[in-house]
């Protein structure tokens, strides 16, 4: 592998920007600058070994570990993600999975949503799983199906929500995701409406970056408390809905399932959840 190149890797960085936007019962806004990792499963060893500066499964100043996806366990993940594709029956066999979240900066990471790409051996994408984490240390992934008709455009796809993360959002509400698959760019919008419409909209994109030890330097000096600024992040922010007197919801038990597994009709509408 070639450090100073990410010509022939399917793992990179994305420099970019998180933008949430509250329509209801009040407005409320706020952006801010981050940047994330797109790691290929099948080559987190190899960058271990080839790239200066990051770290598999041990503690770095730019790290990658198991134990903060899939299962948490420190369990290989293409074990796990195959076994949730197989339960759903969506072929991916030979094909890439890469993982879009936010690395470990200083032993230290929290991914409010992490977004895994399960590609065919054909290098269309076949499946998205949606694993969101909420600041209670709780999980929960959502496995949706894309379309065939889907392979190249941005993929639109809705699923009702089913796992607590805000205590400032009931639980009678319903997720639409946009995207593409990441390339030059990454990009991914978020609708959360009720029966009442839209009351909340969250969108991250962000421009490619070699994987490199050069990129991984540049990445952090510009964003060297990035990962503690995201946790800090969320709370200053509940804060201010607080202040705001935004209605609270109690938090419910999770969902008894690790994995909710839903396919899309042609509009992106649920077939199932």
């Amino acid at each position: 592998m070639n450090t100073s190149s990410a010509k022939n890797m399917g793992s990179c960085l994305y420099w970019g920007k998180i933008m949430h936007q509250r329509m209801r019962p009040t407005h409320h806004r706020f952006k801010y600058r981050v940047f994330w990792g797109l790691f290929d499963l099948d080559e987190l060893a190899d960058l271990d070994r080839e790239v200066k500066g990051f770290a598999y499964n041990r503690w770095g100043l730019f790290s990658f570990q198991d134990r903060d996806h899939g299962p948490r366990d420190g369990s290989k993940l293409r074990p796990w993600i195959d076994q949730q594709l197989l339960a759903a029956n969506i072929d991916c066999s030979g094909g890439a999975v890469r993982l879009l979240c936010f690395p470990r900066l200083f032993g230290f990471v929290f991914n409010p949503l992490s977004v895994w790409f399960c590609y065919g051996s054909d290098e269309v994408l076949r499946a998205v799983l949606y694993e969101v984490r909420n600041t209670f240390g709780e999980s929960h992934s959502y496995l949706i199906k894309v379309s065939p008709n889907d392979t190249t455009a941005i993929s639109s796809h809705s699923i009702k929500k089913c796992f607590h993360v805000s205590p400032f959002l009931d639980m009678a509400c319903t997720y639409t995701f946009r995207l593409s698959s990441p390339g030059k760019s990454a990009g991914l919008h978020i609708c959360q409406s009720d029966g009442d419409g839209k009351i909340l909209l969250a969108t991250m994109a962000g421009a490619y970056r070699p994987f490199n030890a050069k990129t991984l330097l540049l990445s952090l000096s510009t964003y060297p408390f990035m990962t503690f600024k995201v946790i800090a992040a969320i709370h200053w922010e509940a804060l201010r809905l607080w202040l705001k007197r935004v209605p609270y919801f109690p938090k419910p038990l999770p969902p008894k399932q690790a994995v909710t597994t839903s396919q899309n009709n042609s509009d992106g509408t649920p077939l199932s959840a």
